[in-house]
């Protein structure tokens, strides 16, 4: 069946392919990534009786929000680092685990834990990048080892990890990696059966390689460029060609060292798939110095348009921009403009960037944030301001369409988006691999002006639908749409939510108490449609009938305009040393800007000291104007002391931006001042 659809002011032909239905074959549902169910027994009219079918047992460690199930052959596969599960899916009884990596670790686990965003599963075989940058296969049914491989290039160049789930292809099994600490982004492809390297294909490109002129030929920065594949592939049998989207360039904040557009970073890229081959690329962000990874899974989807077919392939910026291309060419759908952006002549910034012409971005930019009450001192910028270590109070929106993945309804035509929408403190050192994102950590209420959204996008014309926001909920999940006219998402609070797919109105939601969440999937199991989520440390599934009571809210984090960790001291530093770890060792930042500690606990009646270890002068002040140090010239000391319980700010005169806490308890119930930080 064709669907007849207008694409901006021309006539499109949108021919249906495969869509999940049974089984939920990829992490995102099918090789086009669509994530799209053509299940329909669950929908618009009957939805209101969705209820817990059953859940899953313990899952420990409790997977990343980011982990996305496959369902296969009666099981649900996903990554929980170390471990990687098999869970039934008429029960939830986990019917095999398989550790990758010795310990525990944090939310990546220990050296060689799986990808949090999950496996592929074909030919009987699971498969799993690892941190440790090998590649391992599983036998579905038993989760025993088949073979392990390492990615890391033959010629030595340091590789990195896989963070996405891989590809499977015709025989073939293609994984990203990494780049974000001196790396180049690689895509490397193995044979199913024997782990045995088929192909591999560098981001950034070598000398002599198509490409290479757009990095400098003066310099080794190509060798360090970055482009990291952050998330799955998609495949088109039918072209024979796989796509990737590639993220950032590296450094992440400074292109003094690299002029040029520094292909193939930020682009959409297409791929012989039996040889790695670039046939085409498409670059959306020229010249990063950003961090705008393209950091969502490219959509495929069919389009005629002028009475010839385009197979086309989506992308979205993380600036909130959906770009539309043709995957047999190259060449965007619709028309495009390049648009001036800021400048930095130091920075070798590029002059324009490519834009939809039409198009409505899902994430707001400076216009809506002038609108907004910002802490003061700072200076606000737009999408595309570069950091620079000259102005060091810049505000700027947050590339926030990262990590969720998007899903595309072929009944309604939209692609339906979720990201985040919020101001960072945006700054660099001078040292330009020194690569940080605590800045906005010491920001007060900048954390309460970020929302959650999801955006309904119509293919037809790029424009939005339909959007939802989503205020003090946590970062939604990706999206799943199906063939009950319902979209499905978790805004973060630990509910699951159901929307009318066409109009965006909320239908269903269940609370399922742990905040986060997986994007949700959809399978069938014995007759029945199931919805299923991995959110805390369980699987939850439900279906029509579910007799599992929703559970109590998981608690709400309190509003507070200060974040981070608070340190048991009577002495505060002006100035502070921050460190980062990359390829080529530590990188330190002497920052002027940053108290040390940034809050600090004492009780009644201390005497606070604040200390002028920096280069400039400072002159400690109270925002409410109560109380001063006086200026403090470098190596002075200033004192204040603080009879009265209770919670003081206080800033930078010379440099209002820099903005400090007191915590001031009553005496009788303050802890021993030992320099103890608690977070």
């Amino acid at each position: 069946m064709k669907i007849i659809v207008k694409l901006g002011l021309l006539l499109a032909v949108i021919a249906a392919p495969v869509f999940a239905a049974s089984e939920w074959s990829t992490v995102d549902g099918n090789q086009s990534n669509t994530r799209y169910s053509s299940l329909s027994q669950i929908n618009a009219q009957n939805v209101t009786k969705l209820g817990g079918a059953w859940v899953s047992d313990k899952i420990t460690p409790a997977p990343s929000s980011r982990a996305m199930p496959v369902i296969d052959n009666g099981l649900m596969i996903f990554t929980a680092p170390p471990f990687i599960y098999a869970v039934n899916i008429s029960n939830g009884q986990i019917a095999w685990k398989y550790r990758t990596a010795p310990g525990e670790g944090g939310l990546f686990g220990p050296p060689g834990s799986p990808a949090r965003e999950g496996v592929a599963v074909s030919e009987g075989l699971v498969f799993a990048g690892l941190s440790d940058s090998s590649l391992i296969a599983l036998r579905e049914q038993t989760g025993e080892l088949v073979w392990r491989v390492s990615l890391t290039a033959p010629s030595g160049e340091p590789t990195g990890a896989p963070s996405g789930a891989p590809l499977y292809a015709d025989g073939l099994v293609s994984i990203g990696t990494n780049a974000d600490y001196g790396y180049r982004g690689q895509i490397i492809a193995v044979d199913a059966k024997t782990g045995k390297e088929a192909w591999r294909f560098f981001v950034v490109p070598s000398p002599g390689e198509p490409g290479f002129d757009t990095w400098p030929k003066n310099n080794n920065a190509w060798k360090h460029g970055g482009g990291a594949v952050w998330l799955v592939g998609t495949f088109d049998p039918e072209l024979d060609e796989v796509f990737y989207a590639t993220g950032n360039a590296v450094p992440q904040y400074g292109g003094e060292n690299r002029p040029g557009d520094n292909l193939f970073t930020d682009s959409v890229v297409a791929l012989e798939a039996k040889t790695g081959k670039l046939r085409w690329h498409y670059q959306i962000v020229r010249h990063d110095i950003w961090e705008a990874d393209v950091a969502e899974p490219p959509i495929l989807f069919d389009a005629q348009v002028n009475g010839q077919t385009h197979k086309a392939v989506a992308a979205m910026r993380t600036d909130g921009y959906l770009f539309m291309v043709d995957r047999v060419t190259g060449k965007p759908l619709g028309k495009t403009e390049d648009r001036r952006v800021p400048q930095d002549a130091f920075q070798k910034t590029s002059p324009t960037q490519p834009y939809p012409v039409g198009a409505q971005p899902v994430l707001p930019d400076c216009d809506y944030w002038k609108t907004q009450s910002l802490p003061k001192g700072f200076e606000l910028g737009c999408f595309f301001t570069p950091a620079s270590a000259e102005k060091p109070n810049v505000l700027a929106p947050v590339y926030g369409m990262r990590a969720t993945p998007m899903a595309f309804d072929p009944q309604t035509q939209f692609f339906y988006a979720t990201g985040n929408a919020a101001l960072q403190w945006f700054r660099r050192a001078e040292d330009p691999d020194f690569f940080s994102l605590t800045f906005s950590q010491r920001v007060p209420g900048l954390n309460k002006l970020g929302y959650g959204v999801l955006a309904a996008i119509d293919s037809r014309t790029d424009k939005i639908a339909w959007k939802k926001e989503f205020h003090g909920s946590g970062r939604p999940s990706g999206a799943l749409a199906t063939g009950g006219d319902l979209v499905f998402q978790m805004p973060g609070d630990g509910n699951i939510q159901a929307y009318d797919a066409s109009t965006g109105e909320l239908l269903w939601q269940f609370q399922t108490g742990a905040a986060g969440g997986s994007p949700p999937i959809s399978f069938e199991n014995a007759g029945e449609q199931y919805i299923a989520t991995v959110v805390g440390g369980n699987v939850w599934a439900f279906k029509l009938g579910g007799t599992l009571a929703p559970r109590p809210a998981p608690p709400t984090p309190p509003e507070a305009d200060f974040a981070g960790a608070v340190t048991d001291t009577t002495t505060i530093e002006t100035t502070s040393l921050d460190a980062d770890m990359g390829l080529t060792g530590h990188h330190y930042l002497t920052d002027e800007y940053e108290f040390n500690p940034y809050r600090a606990r004492v009780k009644a009646g201390t005497t606070v000291r604040w200390r002028n270890n920096g280069t400039i002068d400072h002159t400690i002040v109270a925002v409410d104007g109560s109380w001063t140090t006086g200026l403090l010239h470098p190596l002075d000391i200033g004192m204040v002391t603080f009879d009265k319980p209770g919670t003081y700010t206080y800033i930078c005169k010379e440099h209002p931006w820099v903005y400090g806490q007191i915590i001031v308890e009553p005496a009788q119930e303050s802890k021993q001042l030992s320099g103890k930080t608690e977070p």
